[in-house]
């Protein structure tokens, strides 16, 4: 089987999550399965829970990872973020990555499920690609809102190269 690359800009979004070892994260749309692979790599006693609304993202991602789920350090399930029972009571971290749902539509019950069980201190990392640099104003404005309602304290992040936004939720 070839060696799957990790494209920069999930490499720089996990990066800055600065995930530990015994972190407890769910990850929103886990799609190839490449965040997933950087953030077990992380985790020693913690998990990684992967949702996917998709057949074949949650199957890419238990193929590429299937030493991690083994481990019993990846779960992933086909569900969408609206009908979700975490597994766990608390998450340290929440991630997703051009998950158009935060800015597209109203969310108001998803982003309350996330407050609900990210613990005091914990995030939501919500990162875009913003290769159309007409859409990035929205994207910020809508997933900022969407997670201030909420209870989140935001804050944006922007790399240039690749470019990639990120709207940070603190609980």
């Amino acid at each position: 089987m070839p060696v799957q690359t990790i494209p920069p800009r999930i490499r720089w979004a996990v990066e800055l999550m600065d995930v530990q070892s015994n972190d407890q994260v769910l990850e929103i749309g886990c799609g190839p399965g490449a965040g997933a692979e950087l953030i077990c790599a992380k985790l020693e006693t913690g998990k990684l829970f992967a949702i996917d609304r998709s057949e074949s993202g949650v199957d890419r991602t238990k193929r590429r990872n299937h030493a991690y789920v083994e481990a019993g350090r990846l779960v992933v399930r086909q569900i969408d973020l609206a009908t979700l029972r975490v597994p766990v009571k608390r998450l340290n971290k929440v991630f997703a990555f051009n998950v158009n749902l935060f800015w597209v539509r109203p969310c108001d019950d998803e982003v309350a499920l996330l407050h609900e069980r990210v613990v005091p201190g914990g995030a939501v990392y919500l990162f875009y690609d913003a290769h159309q640099p007409e859409l990035v104003p929205n994207i910020v404005k809508k997933t900022s809102a969407a997670l201030a309602k909420a209870g989140f304290r935001v804050s944006v992040v922007e790399q240039k190269a690749p470019a990639v936004i990120g709207i940070i939720g603190k609980r």
